[in-house]
């Protein structure tokens, strides 16, 4: 039985999809851009999404909840597609990358924030949430600060 109210497990649910579509599009903006500073960077975020998957599932099953093996959502999916026109149309490509970086990021941040307000949260829960939404954050002012770079 699982130690989560059904609303909070949506919402869990939610973060790990949104894990694996981060670590997806990162992978895809990693293959487009030819700086090889900006491709280690996109790697390095792939790599550590994968790796926020591997303690959301951990933290999730030792909760109790059933975690749902994702290949991606829509919203991703959607996401990704437009990465591709965007890079397909305009000229500075490794910009349209960072922008794109950056807007998920951002909204990857207001998820974090709203699975955060819970109370039912375990100190664990919270704990390796908190690590990730700060990450995220780092990732989110990096972005801007390449950005603006061009």
């Amino acid at each position: 039985m699982s130690v989560f109210e059904k609303n909070t497990e949506e919402k869990l649910n939610g973060l790990l999809a949104r894990a694996y579509d981060a670590e997806q599009g990162f992978t895809k903006a990693a293959n487009q851009v030819e700086s090889k500073a900006l491709q280690r960077l996109f790697e390095q975020k792939a790599n550590e999404r994968n790796q926020f998957k591997a303690e959301l599932e951990h933290e999730l099953t030792a909760k109790g909840m059933d975690v749902t093996k994702y290949t991606g959502s829509f919203k991703g999916a959607v996401h990704r597609a437009w990465m591709d026109t965007k890079a397909l149309f305009s000229n500075a490509d490794e910009e349209a990358m960072l922008e794109e970086v950056r807007n998920g990021e951002k909204v990857a941040l207001e998820d974090y924030e709203d699975v955060l307000k819970e109370t039912t949260l375990p100190a664990s829960t919270i704990n390796v949430l908190t690590n990730q939404k700060n990450k995220i954050e780092q990732s989110y002012n990096r972005a801007n600060y390449l950005e603006n770079a061009f």
